[in-house]
């Protein structure tokens, strides 16, 4: 695949705090869409608190667009509720791709961001290296919602003969 940069495996942990849509909570699950990739993960019944940890994968390709992640409550009889959105930036990612990690030790951070108003970071998002991999822990805020947020986790996959 031409313009292939790698690979990148978001693990979707939990839900916090999300948004009722139903009498007796929601029954939520995420999509992740990066380009023309849509990937979604299993439908978790009557919860506001939902605990997925499911892994998606991801092809990430030049130019780094950012994840957009939708939640939304399954209905049977109508369309799905919206329960949020947020994005994800991949550049501080990215970043850090061309490190030569030889020389780090495991746990190490090797990069901090900061919550504002140009991301949907609930909180500070470290990105470590850990057991020869890349991995941003990432809490998102949801907007376009009266409450929720969400727990994910960024690992690098490396592709032979790329980053």
């Amino acid at each position: 695949m031409d313009g292939l940069v790698g690979l990148l495996k978001i693990r979707v942990v939990r839900g916090i705090n999300l948004a009722y849509r139903d009498t007796r909570g929601s029954d939520p699950y995420v999509v992740l869409r990066l380009g023309k990739q849509k990937v979604k993960t299993s439908v978790k019944k009557k919860s506001v608190n939902p605990i997925w940890h499911e892994e998606l994968t991801l092809s990430i390709m030049n130019p780094i667009a950012p994840i957009k992640l939708g939640v939304f409550d399954k209905d049977t009889f109508s369309r799905d509720d919206p329960m949020g959105d947020a994005e994800i930036d991949l550049e501080p990612f990215m970043e850090v791709l061309n490190m030569d990690p030889e020389n780090i030790r495991n746990g190490s951070i090797i990069k901090t961001i900061r919550p504002s108003n140009q991301n949907c970071l609930a909180d500070e998002s470290h990105l470590f290296w850990r057991n020869g991999k890349f991995v941003q822990d990432i809490i998102l805020r949801l907007r376009n919602v009266e409450s929720g947020e969400l727990q994910v986790q960024l690992q690098w996959v490396k592709i032979p003969g790329r980053h």
